[in-house]
């Protein structure tokens, strides 16, 4: 096999609480992944001067930052560096003196983005990443909040205030103790004051807000230490308005030192998570939203899609589904794609003929198409234990386009070897599924399983099939170009499994064809 060739992107991103550096690998298979990152407590917003100027002594703390980054992105041969610059450096009274010191010391060019530019590409990332289709986005930064309305899959509305997490704090003088609800008042006050200028805001109620940044991500890490949640993941992850006020209350009656003993915060974002959860419950209230959902995905993936993929432009929440699977497949070719092709076809070929004998969940089929073109995906760790590693794989790696459940079922149809297997691996996920479930994996893992044994010899040879129940017997009468022992083989070896779920014994019935395609 041919090496792939690889282009790798540095993405540098300097806010106003944070300078981050994401480096992308995008291979002319089409396959991209992040392969490094980098992170720094710049707290620029909180270290402007009274003149409303950027140090000297932090903007050569910033140039030996991206130094660094630079060399980070040297070793993985990166052939370009984009490094943008936010709220913080955009309201410098020095910026384009700060823009040229750091091209001078580093050569690194620094664009500095307007408020509706993050907004922009903030949404991108959110639309390539979540199947949302009408909602709320909110990117909260150190010195700025973007607020975007999407309609039908397309930003239609995005404003940028001057509010973030660290200006916010210093503004309203929060110290090392308690912060008094007056304080909280004082900002929801303010946060309302703003978006009242903006009453398509308001418009658009029972809308999910998409939360985006440091403070999102911080309160759902939070949240699903204190709930025990066991799914490792946070892209995808919801919280109610509730929650966030509940946390809100209960972190700002610590003091800074308790906050940054917290389990599951953060320490350098002990200070900054009060201010910040106050504007993210002010938004919530004013758009009367439905709920937050986290996106693990902001500005720098919307960067990369708009520096390497520009024509990526997922027009529905199946589209992301079906980016997230060919790009997972690329990023793992383990199987051939005729193989998986013929083994989906012919596992949702069976599905629709079968439906009726089960109680499936909604949404069933779906969710057994995705598994049938990933089943094979443990195999790039070791293919004797490929299922184990295609359910660790498959709930550990990055994929879009499902919810946390449907990962969860997915994962488990996709690897399904038997009823002991499947116990164990969903046992630290019960709370996350429905009744019904796991015995829906079970049918539906066993239909894959068919599948997989009606191709296994990867000829793809069965162009038609046929399937009758006679009493006890599942009768598949395929039509094949040529004889398939071994696929008679192995549907005998997994007969047993099979009739243990669908109550059936599948038998294969062999008809010469010439057809060059299954129908």
């Amino acid at each position: 096999m041919d090496e792939i060739r690889h282009q790798v992107t540095g993405i540098i991103d300097i806010g106003s609480n944070t300078v981050r550096l994401s480096v992308y690998q995008l291979a002319e298979n089409g396959a991209y992944r992040v392969v490094d990152q980098g992170r720094w407590a710049a707290r620029l917003s909180q270290r402007m001067g009274s003149d409303g100027t950027l140090p000297d002594e932090v903007v050569n703390e910033l140039a030996e930052v991206l130094r660094h980054y630079g060399r980070i992105c040297e070793k993985h041969g990166a052939s370009r560096v984009r490094a943008v610059a936010t709220a913080a450096i955009r309201q410098a009274a020095n910026r384009d003196d700060v823009i040229r010191r750091l091209k001078e010391a580093t050569g690194i060019t620094v664009d500095i983005l307007s408020g509706e530019d993050e907004a922009r590409i903030g949404s991108a990332a959110v639309l390539n990443s979540l199947t949302v289709t009408n909602g709320f986005v909110i990117d909260i930064g150190g010195g700025s909040t973007e607020v975007t309305l999407i309609r039908d899959r397309k930003v239609v509305s995005a404003v940028s205030f001057p509010i973030g997490c660290v200006n916010t704090s210093a503004r309203h003088h929060l110290g090392g103790g308690p912060v008094p609800r007056g304080k909280l008042a004082d900002i929801q006050i303010e946060v309302k004051q703003l978006l009242d200028g903006e009453p398509w805001i308001t418009e658009h109620p029972e809308l999910p807000l998409i939360g985006l940044g440091g403070t999102v991500r911080a309160i759902a890490k939070l949240r699903q230490r204190e709930s025990g949640y066991p799914f490792p993941l946070l892209h995808g992850y919801g919280l109610a308005a509730e929650e966030i006020g509940t946390t809100l209350n209960d972190l700002s009656a610590l003091s800074l030192e308790q906050r940054r003993k917290k389990p599951g915060l953060s320490k350098d974002r002990g200070d900054v998570i009060v201010p910040g959860l106050a504007i993210l419950l002010g938004v919530m209230q004013q758009t009367r939203c439905s709920g937050l959902v986290v996106s693990g995905t902001g500005l720098r993936d919307g960067l990369f899609y708009e520096t390497c993929l520009p024509h990526l432009r997922l027009a529905s929440g199946e589209d992301v589904l079906e980016e997230s699977i060919r790009n997972l497949n690329a990023l793992y070719p383990t199987a051939p794609h005729g193989h998986l092709e013929q083994v989906r076809r012919l596992a949702v070929s069976m599905y629709d003929r079968l439906r009726s004998e089960a109680d499936f969940p909604e949404g069933s089929r779906r969710l057994l198409d995705a598994a049938a073109r990933l089943f094979r995906i443990g195999a790039v760790v070791d293919y004797n234990d490929c299922a184990e590693h295609t359910f660790y794989i498959l709930l550990h790696t990055h994929w879009n386009g499902l919810s946390h459940r449907e990962m969860i079922i997915t994962a488990a149809i996709a690897s399904y070897t038997g009823a002991n297997a499947l116990r164990r691996k969903l046992a630290p996920y019960r709370s996350m599924l429905r009744q019904g479930d796991a015995e829906a994996i079970a049918k539906l893992g066993t239909l894959l399983q068919l599948a997989c044994a009606l191709d296994r010899s990867e000829s793809q040879a069965i162009s038609s099939l046929e399937l009758r129940i006679k009493g006890s017997k599942l009768q598949l009468i395929a039509q094949a170009e040529h004889s398939l022992p071994v696929e008679t083989t192995e549907i005998e070896s997994i007969a047993k499994e099979f009739k243990k779920n669908w109550g059936t014994t599948p038998e294969l019935h062999i008809r010469a064809s010439h057809s060059p395609s299954l129908r």
